[in-house]
Formats: structure tokens, C-alpha cells, sequence
């Protein structure tokens, strides 16, 4: 079956501060002598050990940055009523339901990595995008604990969710609050920077993104029962919900880092397709997943009845019987284990699993493809490939 080609347009970019004699700025050149560090750094910019242990595959961006980006967002999770700060550093993986200490794992922390790497990719140093990868890392967790209580989710990482353990209207208040303390991190990216140039671009760029990221949470809600979505208005969706967020990452690293407006605009697209490889990823996990690698059991978005990429191919690609089992199941008040191993049946029949490999793997060579034109060094386009295969094959 003939597969539709997805061409991903170039994101629209704000216009980028002015930099050269005059402006206040400095553009910083590539320096071929300029070696990426594998070891994170804190806040000061100096490497440093770490104890934290991280699985043998996790790919060098997503280690490099960790403590520096723990740090920063420790700092920023202070609000003023406690009650409140419990509740964000619980989802924050900081400590359990009662308060006390904790270390669970939350998250792979990449959007945070691609806005650093970005920014010593052209030539920055790593620090100073940390404020900007703090920030935009609350957003995304603002909108974990909003989609959270939107999907009725239950569990997260393996443990109960924020709305789960507090209530749904108190996890919206600490998802609001998530959101705002957001803003802390960007005033901090004008100390670190002594122009309000970049910072202003930064804020204006995660305003976008995030009413980006807002209206694809609202297309993936209305999507939800329809049977007359197709591939190309689901991709567009989660560019929207999930790309929109890690584009602007690589974008604010890259203008962070001093990167011409070119390159910031190559750092986005790069971004963009990142963005796609891993929720197309993400929607495979959702069915074929194992739970003690995702936190969620096995074929959890049909049994919530998503209208996941794999989903919408089958109802795009199927026959009538096909389609009319998929509708039948979808319309169940409740969809029960042998429904879901029918379903499972079907889509791998039809080929969905193939389909959305070889998907995400023509957005992983529009990633390397993005970056042709940038001056970086060959160890920056290593990790970026590590990251993609880890992207394409990852477990969780």
C-alpha cells in the first residue's frame, strides 16, 4: 500500500534581535577548536560528578545537561503556599504524596537538553540557555498535568498522577502555577544575557509555541470518537501539540547561543522533526509498549479509546470490516482486554507498526538534513544521530 509522503513546511520564526557593530549583541562563530563536554554542568558552567545513574542507553544529550537543568528548576518550584509546592515537586519526581523526599525518575528531560545542546552546538556556552531550558520545561509539565486529568490518566511514570492523588481542580491550579512560574525562568534569561533583546525574543518564541502546543491538545480532543481523521491532519496535530515545544527549544537555544538568524531557523526545523519522530514513537508505546518500561499498561490509548496514529491508519487503510470493528470497539462504554488484543490483531495485520516506522524514520534523516547548511562539529552531528536512533528504537 502506496504510503502518503508528509512534507513538514519550515515553522513560522519570529523576526530575530538584531546582532553586529551597534546592537549590544555579539554573534558568536563557529570555532572548529570548540569540543563539546559529555559531563553536565551546573549553573556556573562547570562540569561536574554526578551521581545520578542513567539506563546504558541513553544517549549523551539527554546526560550532558541533567544537574544543571535540575538545579535551575529546583530553584524555580518555590511558590509561596506550601500545600501547592508539594504538589509540583510530587509530579516533579522531587518527593512522594506525603512530601518527603524522593528520587523517582520524571522524564527524559529533553526538551531542557535540545534547547542546551542547541546553544553550545552554535558555538554558546551551555549556561547560558539554562534558563530558557528550565522554563520550557515547566510548560511541558504544565501540560502533562492538564492532559493528565483530560485523558482520565491514572498513572505517570509508574506511580499515580497529580490529579489522581490531589484532585482534578487542585491539579489544574498547580498546573496554572506550573505554567506561570514559567515566566520566573525566562526573567532569568535577561540577567544571564544583559540584553533584553534575546530574552524578549525567548518569551515572545515560548508565547507562540505554547498556544501551539494548546491548540493541538485542543485538535487531539476533538479527534477523539471521529472516524473521518486522516494521517495528514493527525501529523499536523501533534507538530502542533508536542513539536511546537521542542522546536522552540532548539530555536531559544540556538538564539541564546548566538546563532545568526540561518541557523536559529535550521536549529527549529531540526526541531520540528524531532518533534515528530518522537510522538510517532510515542503512539507506538501506546499500544505495543510493556509496562514496566513506560509506566503504562500495554495497549493503554485503546483502551482509552485514542485516536492514536496507529488508529487513525487503520481506519484510513482498512477495509469496511476492519473499520467497522474499530468503530464498534471505539464505541463500547468500556473496552475490555480481549477488545484490545482484537485491535492490536488488526492494526498488525494492516501494517501499522511497519507504517509508522518507516514514518518516523523519514522525519529522522529531515533531522540531519535540517542542520546540512550549519557550522557545528562532527562530535554535535554524532550526538544529534545518537539521539535520533535512541528516538526511533526507545522502550520508554
Amino acid at each position: 500500500m502506496q504510503q502518503p509522503v508528509i512534507d513538514t513546511p519550515n515553522p513560522p520564526l519570529l523576526a530575530l534581535p538584531q546582532t553586529g557593530p551597534g546592537s549590544g549583541l555579539t554573534t558568536l562563530q563557529y570555532d572548529p577548536r570548540h569540543e563539546r563536554s559529555s559531563r553536565p554542568w551546573t549553573t556556573e558552567g562547570d562540569p561536574v560528578t554526578t551521581d545520578r545513574s542513567h539506563p546504558d542507553d541513553t544517549p549523551a544529550i539527554l546526560r550532558s545537561y541533567l544537574d544543571g537543568v535540575e538545579t535551575a528548576i529546583d530553584e524555580l518550584l518555590c511558590p509561596e503556599d506550601p500545600d501547592l509546592g508539594v504538589m509540583l515537586r510530587y509530579h516533579m519526581g522531587r518527593v512522594d504524596e506525603a512530601g518527603r523526599p524522593s528520587s523517582l525518575s520524571q522524564g527524559k528531560r529533553l526538551r531542557p537538553a535540545l534547547c542546551m545542546f542547541a546553544c553550545e552546538a552554535v558555538g554558546g556556552a551551555p549556561e547560558q540557555a539554562l534558563p530558557a531550558a528550565a522554563a520550557i520545561e515547566l510548560v511541558h509539565n504544565f501540560s502533562l498535568i492538564h492532559d493528565d486529568i483530560q485523558d482520565g490518566d491514572l498513572q505517570r511514570h509508574h506511580r499515580p498522577t497529580v490529579w489522581a492523588v490531589y484532585g482534578k481542580p487542585q491539579a489544574v491550579q498547580a498546573g496554572n502555577a506550573m505554567r506561570m512560574l514559567a515566566d520566573s525562568g525566562l526573567r532569568r534569561l535577561m540577567e544571564a544575557h544583559n540584553e533584553s533583546s534575546v530574552a524578549a525574543a525567548c518569551s515572545r518564541a515560548l508565547s507562540e509555541a505554547y498556544l501551539e502546543m494548546i491548540e493541538g491538545q485542543y485538535l487531539d480532543i476533538d479527534f477523539e470518537g471521529r472516524t473521518d481523521v486522516d494521517t495528514a491532519s493527525y501529523l499536523r496535530m501533534i507538530g502542533l501539540k508536542t513539536g511546537a515545544l521542542i522546536r522552540c527549544s532548539m530555536y531559544m537555544g540556538a538564539l541564546a547561543g548566538g546563532g545568526d538568524a540561518d541557523t536559529v531557523a535550521a536549529m527549529a526545523r531540526c526541531g520540528s522533526h524531532i518533534g515528530l519522530v518522537f510522538q510517532i514513537r510515542d503512539d507506538y508505546l501506546g499500544i505495543w509498549g510493556r509496562e514496566d518500561e513506560t509506566g503504562k499498561p500495554a495497549g493503554n490509548d485503546l483502551r482509552s479509546k485514542k485516536n492514536s496514529l496507529p488508529v487513525v491508519y487503520g481506519l484510513e487503510h482498512g477495509g469496511g470490516v476492519e473499520r467497522e470493528h474499530i468503530q464498534s470497539v471505539y464505541a463500547k462504554e468500556h473496552v475490555d482486554d480481549s477488545d484490545v488484543a482484537s485491535l492490536i490483531e488488526l492494526l498488525e495485520s494492516l501494517g501499522a507498526p511497519a507504517y509508522m516506522q518507516s514514518l518516523a524514520e523519514r522525519q529522522a534523516a529531515l533531522v540531519e538534513d535540517a542542520l546540512s547548511g550549519v557550522r557545528t562539529s562532527e562530535g554535535c552531528r554524532e550526538e544529534l544521530r545518537e539521539l535520533v536512533h535512541f528516538l526511533l528504537t526507545r522502550d520508554r
